[in-house]
């Protein structure tokens, strides 16, 4: 038997049909399709990309949606609606897969063995990842040797992938993650509601008389009392003049206490009248009966509410701002996916991006009239008043129809950025709260900051004189919480709750009633469950469902013991009755003396120095902090004062070094200290002998 003859491609061979000669791929798809097929077709690909989807469901998906799901007021604050949020979620569940998954395909164009190589890369990194975030849950290890140990894993992981099919099978099986992950954030999550309502809020509440006056109500944010008072247990009327104006002309309850810490349970407590129960939304379809609801049917509602969305959209629809939309939600969870995955603790507390939008930013025009403050400056700062505020104030108008004006203002609160007077000022978010020399920073800013927030005090009560709304109103003024700055206590945290009550509880409260026209003061024992109450008393509304506090009108408690909730169903008992001030922090002898010359010693190097190069004052920024590092020589606790202009400043403690590396940190709150130009900064070591020696900055 002979061999059949042979032939070349596209050459005849005796008897045989002509074979055509293969072609060269004629575009890119047809590349990758026998590429594909050339690795095992498209099963194998789609096993690859199911191991990606369960590793990147663990790594991001779970993890985001877990902290998104359990912070609806992140969403309400950004006013997210249903779209919108669930196009993040698609954002989050999908293009993370999808695109390493694009990333591998391309890969594949360089052959198998690269595609195989690659995945493993991919498997390894992504392992990786997952192990950062366990460790930095499960063990001390923090930044680098973090970093080497999860690497370790990864790499092991992609071995043991390449050589154990079964750790596949258990990743594609795994696949379905993403799925449970989005379900829960959807049906079992506090967000849950705010994508889903499950109702359109509560009955509204039935007059009991005739007079229903216009109700003013500001709610300000993380406020303790012991902020604003002085010596002698009254409002200091020197740094607070304007809360001291509002405490002459009402009620003043020295002994109010919050409900909560967090404003998610403390202000759906104040509005409901009831103690937190459940770890819900603050949201109107987990709340139907509260404030808006019950008034809704006697009074128009003008409700600027800041995370909370209790009043629902039968009742008043919330404004518009810029600040929203899908690519604020993006670039905020960016954000918090890189806090997620860093190898390190992050300082950044989620609530700092509660940020309110300035005027500028939201393009609102000039403000109500220049108040006869000069110094207040409201026409040349505009730039830097909240927004919402702004809203707020021009709302305030007389109306045939009985009105409700609420405002929750999220000031004093952090981040602080506002001097006294109004000026912003910028600093690193990741400033340090805790430990010496930080924790006194913390409260120093926080007290500019409530300097700036009393002006706003002012200029509403100067509005509601100016509408002639102030006789006739029902004005509440008050605060959800407080904060501790108390050294190794410091937040609204348990801890912070049973060491430092008297900071995180006891808020201020001042409750002007129509046509009152001198101030009192009235220590009863007071709990935020009875504002509303109180409130509809005042009203004329009978409310049409039980409430756990007690109108003003009513007797004061009985019993003088408090609670407080760090966790809804988890009452603590809080014990004290009106807190006293702290021990002033009264100023170095330094601060607002002039420096000649001194010696030279030793050098520093300073953050924030640029802003000092050019100042407008007429811009409303200022450069009102600086940091930075000095020699290592220098003995922590050294005292450093920081001159502008040729006088002193501040003087602040050289603290230990921490991972920012910064040893110092300055507020420069005397926006009178700067002038328009150029402005000169000159640091000096104090020595224990008082003399001043000056460091070189760079």
């Amino acid at each position: 038997m002979t061999d059949r003859p042979t032939t070349e491609a596209g050459v005849s061979g005796p008897g045989s049909d002509p074979v055509p000669a293969p072609s060269a791929p004629t575009d890119l798809t047809e590349t990758v399709r026998r590429r594909w097929w050339g690795w095992g077709g498209w099963r194998a690909e789609g096993r690859r990309l199911l191991e990606v989807t369960a590793l990147v469901g663990l790594v991001i998906t779970q993890p985001l949606l877990d902290i998104l799901g359990r912070s609806p007021d992140f969403f309400l604050f950004h006013r997210a609606d249903r779209g919108e949020i669930l196009l993040l979620v698609a954002l989050v569940a999908v293009v993370p897969t999808v695109a390493l998954g694009l990333l591998g395909l391309l890969a594949g164009l360089a052959g198998a063995a690269v595609r195989t190589v690659t995945h493993s890369l991919l498997l390894g990194l992504l392992v990786a990842a997952l192990a950062v975030q366990v460790g930095r849950h499960t063990t001390p290890l923090r930044g680098v040797p973090l970093l080497l140990v999860a690497l370790g894993f990864g790499t092991a992981a992609a071995v043991a992938h390449r050589r154990w099919t079964a750790l596949g099978r258990v990743l594609r099986l795994a696949a379905v993650g993403p799925l449970i992950f989005v379900g829960l954030f959807l049906f079992a999550s506090p967000t849950g509601p705010v994508v889903l309502p499950l109702g359109d809020g509560g009955v509204a509440g039935t007059a009991t008389g005739n007079r229903h006056p216009p109700v003013i109500m500001l709610i300000l944010d993380e406020l303790p009392l012991v902020s604003l008072l002085d010596a002698t247990g009254g409002v200091d009327a020197t740094r607070f003049p304007h809360f001291a104006e509002l405490a002459t002309a009402s009620t003043w309850y020295r002994n109010a206490t919050g409900v909560s810490g967090w404003t998610p349970y403390a202000l759906p407590a104040m509005l409901t009248g009831r103690y937190p129960a459940e770890s819900f939304a603050p949201h109107y379809s987990h709340y139907p009966d509260n404030l808006f609801t019950a008034f809704g049917g006697l009074y128009d509602i003008r409700a600027e509410e800041s995370i909370t969305r209790l009043c629902p959209p039968s009742r008043c629809e919330q404004p518009v701002t810029p600040e929203q939309g899908t690519g604020v939600l993006v670039r905020e969870t960016a954000e918090l996916l890189r806090q997620v995955t860093a190898p390190h603790d992050s300082r950044i507390d989620p609530e700092d991006s509660y940020r309110e939008r300035t005027a500028e930013e939201a393009g609102i025009d000039a403000a109500e009239p220049v108040p006869t403050d000069p110094k207040f400056r409201w026409d040349s700062l505009n730039v830097n008043q909240p927004a919402r505020f702004t809203s707020f104030l021009a709302g305030l108008t007389p109306s045939a129809r009985p009105t409700l004006h609420f405002l929750h203002l999220l000031m004093p609160h952090s981040p602080w950025a506002f001097l006294p007077s109004g000026a912003r000022y910028e600093a690193p978010e990741d400033f340090p709260n805790e430990g010496d020399g930080w924790v006194d920073l913390a409260r120093a800013r926080h007290l500019a900051q409530l300097g700036y927030t009393d002006r706003l005090i002012g200029e509403t009560m100067r509005t509601l004189r100016a509408s002639g709304l102030w006789d006739e109103a029902l004005v509440v003024v008050t605060a959800d919480h407080g904060v501790s700055f108390t050294k190794g206590v410091q937040g609204r945290g348990e801890d912070a709750i049973r060491a430092a009550a008297d900071e995180v509880a006891w808020v201020p409260l001042f409750v002007k009633t129509p046509g009152q026209r001198s101030g009192q003061v009235d220590d009863r024992n007071w709990q935020h469950v009875d504002l509303l109450p109180t409130i509809a008393d005042e009203a004329a509304i009978r409310l049409p469902w039980r409430v756990d506090g007690r109108s003003a009108r009513q007797g004061p408690r009985a019993d003088a013991g408090k609670v407080f909730y760090d966790r809804p169903s988890q009452p603590m008992p809080i014990s004290g009755g009106v807190p006293a001030a702290p021990p002033p922090m009264a100023p170095h002898r330094l601060v607002g003396t002039a420096v000649g010359a001194v010696p030279t010693a030793g050098s520093a190097r300073v953050g924030g120095l640029d802003a000092f190069r050019a100042v407008d004052p007429d811009e409303g920024v200022l450069p009102g902090m600086i940091w930075g590092t000095v020699d290592d020589d220098v003995p922590d606790g050294t005292e450093l004062a920081v001159a502008v202009n040729g006088t002193v400043a501040a003087v602040v403690p050289v603290v230990a070094p921490e991972p920012g590396g910064r040893r110092f940190a300055a507020l420069l709150a005397d926006d009178r200290l700067f002038r328009a130009g150029a402005n000169h900064l000159d640091l000096y070591l104090v020595g224990q002998d008082g003399q001043l020696r000056q460091l070189s900055i760079s």
